[in-house]
């Protein structure tokens, strides 16, 4: 009897897992489907007053960028106000973990931040979230450098994939104006490069902070480093100020929640369905950003952003997992 009800203790045991890691797979859809919508709404917005004009091409993307970390900050303090964690962002910051935290915060805010926005404003939202979405391989490469890790085979596979439908996106500009367009990709590279690097400071401070509370500083960090030194470095406290005037603020705003909603999505994922799963599943913005963007603004789909953004996906799905372990839903 003893044996009979082991066993089925067990099974259940199996059951909840399962459902578990099929949660964490939808969490990774919604961390991917908020984020490529996060930069089409941020798109519309920088191309709104107080961003446009000739004297704001990097001044108003750069205010943008912090506005955008700004609400993303906010809301999710909120979070963490209404779930008791709060307390812990003043404990959290005088660990050597939650300075790295801060340090990563600094390649994934005012670095990756500002390419990834001024790139969207050169070259539109959905080509350079296509572009960013290799920064799982640029990650993969750095911690070849820095960690001294292994790349596999099916990782440099990867790796060359997201090159070749880099290359493919970019090989033909969108319809429009877009004078800077590769200028804007270039940009967009930086960002990758911001993302990958916070990706690697990541692996270490978050393994030793409550996620929450990381995802929660990470966001407030970038915010007072753009307020204290890049805006008035670019001249952007101006437009920053303008902005609580103009209709565009309820864009970013908005933009700001998605992007909170996207992180917190992400690290559920992660907590509940592994990072290898969750990270495949979130770099699938890089195709909502497409459909989203034809769905919500003018954007004509061309073969090359489509089959570029969809290389890029499978190259970095190589570079973040096996893809016969994806449907394995068994805990990491």
């Amino acid at each position: 009897m003893s044996n009979l009800s082991a066993a089925k203790l067990q099974e259940l045991q199996s059951k909840n897992e399962l459902s578990h890691a099929k949660k964490g797979l939808v969490w990774g859809l919604i961390s991917g489907a908020t984020w490529g919508l996060d930069g089409v709404i941020l798109g519309m917005a920088l191309a709104m007053a107080p961003f446009t004009g000739g004297a704001t091409l990097y001044a108003g993307p750069i205010a943008g960028a912090a506005l955008h970390d700004g609400f993303a900050g906010f809301f999710l303090f909120l979070c963490n106000l209404f779930n008791g964690k709060w307390k812990e962002y003043p404990r959290t910051l005088k660990t050597k973990p939650g300075m790295i935290v801060c340090l990563g915060a600094l390649f994934g805010g005012p670095i990756a931040m500002s390419g990834y926005l001024v790139g969207i404003n050169l070259a539109g939202a959905s080509y350079a979230l296509s572009i960013t979405a290799m920064y799982p391989a640029v990650g993969a490469i750095l911690a070849f450098f820095i960690l001294k890790e292994k790349i596999q085979p099916r990782v440099w596979a990867g790796i060359v994939l997201c090159m070749v439908g880099a290359i493919t996106v970019s090989y033909v500009p969108p319809e429009g104006d877009f004078p800077n367009f590769y200028l804007g990709l270039a940009l967009a590279l930086l960002a990758t490069f911001g993302w990958g690097a916070e990706g690697v400071l990541s692996a270490f401070g978050m393994d030793m902070v409550d996620p929450d509370v990381a995802i929660g500083i990470r966001e407030a960090a970038s915010f007072v480093v753009y307020f204290v030194a890049v805006l008035p470095a670019v001249a952007g406290m101006v437009i920053f100020w303008e902005a609580f005037l103009a209709n565009a603020l309820v864009y970013i705003a908005v933009a700001g929640f998605l992007g909170g909603l996207s992180y917190f999505a992400w690290y559920r994922a992660i907590n509940m369905t592994g990072v290898a799963r969750a990270m495949a599943f979130n770099i699938s913005y890089a195709l909502w950003a497409v459909f989203f963007g034809w769905l919500i603004t003018d954007l004509a789909i061309t073969p090359t952003l489509i089959g570029g953004a969809a290389i890029i996906t499978l190259g970095t799905i190589l570079v973040t997992a096996n893809p016969k372990e994806l449907v394995k839903l068994r805990n990491n």
